[in-house]
């Protein structure tokens, strides 16, 4: 099973070299093909510098496109090497490589097309967000559930893992703006099967997350608008 790491990047310089520290160290003990890709997203700090000094494997985009773009650019890239999973791992060091694997099995085992990786199935992660994101994602998670018939208990995760079908669907479609809640509708209403599996995630290390303060509403707006739109368009059957 080969299976590629997508790591956007925008100004992750406080970050980037730490993490893809732990990936190439997490690589040699894995037991599987593990490869990365980081996705920097025209970022405006040093971290295309950082990732050609350190040789780290890195696309970098003529301009910002947003989340969505450069995810979207990962799944390309892994379809157009013939992946068998591409895994979406934040560039920030919120995620912990150890959960790999459980994320990873559902897929290989064939009991899913799509998993998510969760902070709340079982309430073990180290960081789980402040009291006020989490009734956000609450909300989403109900929104998703009443209109996809989906339940997925930490629909902004950003840690997911994807099969050779989800990639081809996800790099010929991927949403803009804070796409993870948006995508799980639209990978549902495809009839793709989605599971999600206990993950651990850290607290970011350095930098500052996009979604603070007067954002978090006009991203509930924004997403829940999005959701809804998702919900009405046609499904289609995977090839």
């Amino acid at each position: 099973m080969r299976v590629l790491l997508i790591i956007p990047a925008y100004n992750e310089e406080a970050n980037i070299k730490k993490v893809i520290e732990r990936v190439r160290e997490y690589r040699e003990r894995c037991g599987f093909a593990l490869d990365y890709v980081v996705i920097d997203d025209g970022s405006r700090d040093s971290t295309a510098q950082i990732c050609r000094e350190e040789g780290i494997h890195f696309i970098s985009l003529l301009q910002n496109l947003g989340i969505g773009g450069a995810v979207q650019t990962g799944y390309l890239y892994a379809q157009r090497q013939g992946y068998d999973v591409a895994v979406q791992f934040d560039g920030d060091g919120q995620h912990d490589l150890e959960s790999l694997p459980q994320l990873l099995a559902p897929v290989e085992k064939g009991e899913c097309d799509f998993c998510v990786g969760s902070r709340f199935l079982e309430g073990t992660s180290q960081f789980q967000s402040t009291r006020l994101r989490r009734l956000g994602i609450r909300y989403l998670s109900f929104l998703i559930r009443l209109l996809s018939g989906t339940k997925v208990t930490d629909p902004t995760s950003g840690f997911r893992a994807a099969n050779k079908k989800v990639i081809a669907a996800l790099a010929d479609y991927y949403p803009t703006d804070y796409p993870e809640p948006e995508s799980i509708v639209q990978i549902a209403k495809q009839r793709f099967r989605v599971s999600e599996v206990q993950v651990n995630m850290f607290e970011r290390e350095g930098g500052v997350s996009s979604i603070h303060s007067w954002k978090s509403v006009y991203y509930m707006i924004k997403v829940s608008v999005a959701i809804l739109c998702a919900s009405l368009q046609r499904g289609k059957k995977p090839c």
